[in-house]
């Protein structure tokens, strides 16, 4: 650790000082260049790509439509954060955030925007009567739980992952908060699956969709290769649980929508009908269109 560096009185942005992200982090908001939005024939139209916060929708679009709600077909469109899709201007009108997923309901006469990944599900579960209880002590024990991840996940993502696995250097001090606070979120979310089978608890909810892109990517050495330095065998609850989510047909389809990692066979870059996943994955998409898609 180093005590070298001392704070300036008054910040200033150093372009230079990003690291893996710096082509695309800055500190003001708004969009960078003029681009709409692409539309296609659904309702719900989803601007995202396959991190977990992306994955916590796409696998919620394909558990309605697995439980027979055919409203909630959708187009999925790939943003491709890397490359600064998400400061167009369609986007920032989408999510003035600038950061994905973005949901743009068509269904009604009105369009209606919604943004940030736990308001979508909630937005999706009360649409369509899924996968929230209705019940207040049952509802409010889902959205509790919720909102634990989304409050959490800032810590996982933006702390532990980015000291850990992106900053251009490794800082002692910042890598051990980082792990000390996720291996407590850990230890509270396999004490909470010694009791439940699920998180909220009898029923797989909104609850289990939005933690399990994150810290079952964790425990399953999917994200940031750090399953030896958390040790994450020790979570058995959250193995448990983390392993009976990943058998559902829906959570497999919604990790291949807008992946572009990977195994070619689990990446479909977009999705606009049910038949794409057997049709247009990486692996059957001839050269030439691989080439026009990049």
């Amino acid at each position: 650790m180093t005590d070298t560096y001392t704070p300036p009185e008054v910040w200033t942005w150093n372009k230079d000082n990003g690291g893996r992200f710096a082509n695309i982090n800055r500190p003001m908001a708004g969009a960078t260049h003029d681009k709409e939005l692409p539309v296609g024939r659904h309702p719900l139209q989803l601007y995202s790509l396959a991190t977990p916060n992306g994955v916590k929708v796409t696998v919620m679009l394909e558990e309605l439509l697995a439980a027979g709600h055919s409203g909630a077909e959708y187009d999925a469109w790939l943003i491709r954060i890397n490359e600064g899709d998400q400061f167009s201007s369609g986007f920032v009108a989408a999510n003035p955030n600038s950061k994905i997923p973005a949901l743009v309901d068509r269904s009604g006469d009105t369009p209606v925007r919604v943004f940030e990944s736990g308001s979508i599900l909630v937005y999706l579960a009360e649409k369509f009567g899924a996968f929230l209880p209705t019940e207040p002590a049952a509802r409010a024990e889902c959205l509790s739980w919720l909102f634990w991840q989304m409050g959490a996940g800032p810590l996982l993502g933006g702390g532990f992952g980015h000291f850990y696995a992106y900053a251009p250097t490794k800082i002692e001090y910042a890598i051990d908060r980082y792990a000390m606070e996720v291996k407590r979120q850990l230890d509270v979310l396999d004490r909470r699956l010694a009791e439940s089978e699920y998180v909220a608890g009898a029923d797989y909810t909104i609850a289990d969709m939005a933690i399990w892109p994150w810290y079952g990517a964790l425990v399953k050495g999917l994200v940031y290769d750090a399953g030896t330095f958390l040790q994450v065998q020790d979570y058995k609850n959250v193995l448990r649980w983390t392993d009976r989510i990943a058998e559902r047909p829906a959570v497999k389809r919604g990790r291949m929508v807008n992946r572009v990692m990977g195994d070619p066979a689990s990446q479909l870059h977009e999705r606009h009908d049910a038949s794409d996943f057997d049709t247009k994955t990486q692996d059957k998409i001839a050269p030439e269109n691989k080439e026009a898609q990049a």
